[in-house]
């Protein structure tokens, strides 16, 4: 396992649609075990694969709390077959946008699909921190930031607030 880079706006990889996966092996695996040891390192509670520059369509989260058991989850080729009408707002942050966090309206439950880290389909209801989790993830796979959803004054100074962190590490 290695702890990977993790790419930060305005990085153009972060834009990219990642690709579906054919099947999950022992290189897929190692990939997903590296993405849980960056996250965990960074520390975050998802991350997907593109953030680490693989464009794939895949994400690991672990939503347990300081002093539980880790509980990590795996998701290859996830999709939602179902999202609520109703809405619930989270304030969301980003491994690829460090120390940026504001508000994001999502949908408050999602019915997912994808294969777990054996390869088997898996189909399962989120709601709450897991629903918000899974959608900004999900966003990942197809070149979409958080930031995406603010206005563009606040985008543009996430973006430029970002560039100057990175400058300074």
């Amino acid at each position: 396992m290695a702890i990977r880079e993790i790419l930060t706006v305005p990085h153009p990889v972060l834009k990219q649609v990642s690709q579906p996966v054919d099947k999950v092996d022992d290189e897929l695996r190692a990939l997903m075990d590296d993405m849980l040891e960056t996250m965990y390192d960074a520390p975050g509670i998802g991350l997907a694969a593109v953030q680490i520059g693989v464009p794939k369509r895949v994400i690991v989260m672990d939503l347990s709390r300081e002093g539980e058991e880790k509980a990590p989850q795996y998701f290859v080729n996830p999709e939602i077959i179902w999202k609520s009408d109703e809405t619930a707002p989270y304030e969301e942050g980003c491994l690829s946008v460090p120390e940026i966090y504001d508000e994001v309206e999502r949908p408050a439950r999602v019915k997912l699909r994808y294969l777990n880290y054996q390869g088997e389909q898996v189909e399962e209801d989120a709601e709450g921190l897991y629903a918000v989790c899974i959608q900004h993830e999900m966003d990942h796979l197809e070149g979409v930031l958080f930031i995406d959803y603010l206005s563009r004054l606040k985008r543009e100074q996430a973006v430029k607030k970002v560039k100057k962190l990175v400058r300074a590490a």
